[in-house]
């Protein structure tokens, strides 16, 4: 079937009608959907809930490393899409997949957030939760052969509960007897901290970037999600600054869950470099990860 859409791609940049998989004439616009479905194709083959476990097993003959995209689902201010960070991971472990022919795990949609649950639509696991779950997720992974995790995060809530969550791994493999377990090493790279990333924010919004609901996360939802752009009016003065404590005081002082951000600065245009900056940066973060991690195996 690979063979069939690559064809129709071709010959559709040629002409009008072409014969598409042994089902007759088709016009451009069935050319335009082969062409989607060749991209799909491609990507499909890194990610794990498409693949079979046969082609892991195979995967598994040549590299031990794994990418697990993780984010979060909360409130993001009054025009920032809620999954903003579970998007923006995910779309940026598929590239890096690609680029790298890494596999990618499914996304962890839900994260530490319990100091936006004031928000409706907001959800959170605890920290103790979390912990508990990255712990499972690797200890299967770890049983059929991994070794190296690496983990590209949309939200810094995450950040200290999944260092925590390592600790915790590395303990629970050992105490398990699992085979290979002094070799399983992981690491998290947050995108939004991405040097070339950090800079072209910098360049494009300035102060305006603020910490949460910020121009270059909602710009990359819109580059990933151009039907889902949303639109509200933004007061023009923004809170920030303010330490985080429980959910009700962050609502008290963040009323419309921005935090020092003018989100309107947001273009899908900005949000494609940022894609393409993150992608190249956190594949050659991978690539150097899984050497070092065999340097030392």
């Amino acid at each position: 079937m690979t063979d069939s859409i690559q064809k129709a791609v071709s010959v559709g940049d040629r002409a009008r009608k072409i014969y598409f998989w042994g089902i007759g004439p088709i016009d451009a616009q069935r050319c335009d959907f082969a062409r989607v479905k060749l991209e799909r194709y491609r990507e499909s083959r890194m990610l794990l809930h498409l693949s079979t476990w046969l082609e892991v097993e195979d995967y598994l003959e040549r590299s031990k490393g794994i990418i697990l995209p993780i984010g979060s689902t909360e409130q993001h201010g009054p025009t920032g899409l809620i999954g903003t960070d579970a998007i923006c991971a995910e779309a940026i472990a598929r590239g890096v997949g690609e680029v790298t022919q890494a596999l990618v795990a499914p996304t962890i949609n839900v994260g530490m957030a319990l100091h936006h649950t004031a928000f409706p639509g907001s959800m959170s696991l605890r920290p103790s939760t979390l912990i508990l779950l990255i712990r499972d997720y690797i200890t299967s992974l770890a049983r059929a052969g991994f070794t190296r995790f690496f983990f590209i995060n949309g939200h810094g809530g995450n950040v200290a509960t999944l260092k925590a969550a390592f600790a915790e791994v590395y303990a629970t493999l050992v105490d398990l007897n699992v085979p290979m377990a002094e070799q399983v090493q992981c690491q998290v790279s947050n995108w939004y901290m991405c040097g070339a990333v950090y800079r072209l924010a910098k360049e494009l919004y300035g102060d305006q970037e603020g910490s949460h609901a910020t121009p270059s996360e909602v710009a990359l939802t819109q580059y990933v999600y151009p039907e889902a752009i949303k639109q509200a009016p933004l007061n023009e003065s923004v809170a920030k600054g303010h330490t985080i404590y429980g959910a009700v005081d962050f609502r008290r002082r963040y009323p419309d869950g921005r935090m020092g951000s003018n989100p309107a600065l947001a273009t899908p245009e900005h949000g494609k470099q940022f894609y393409e900056l993150a992608v190249k940066e956190l594949s050659s973060t991978y690539l150097e990860f899984l050497g070092a991690a065999s340097s030392q195996g």
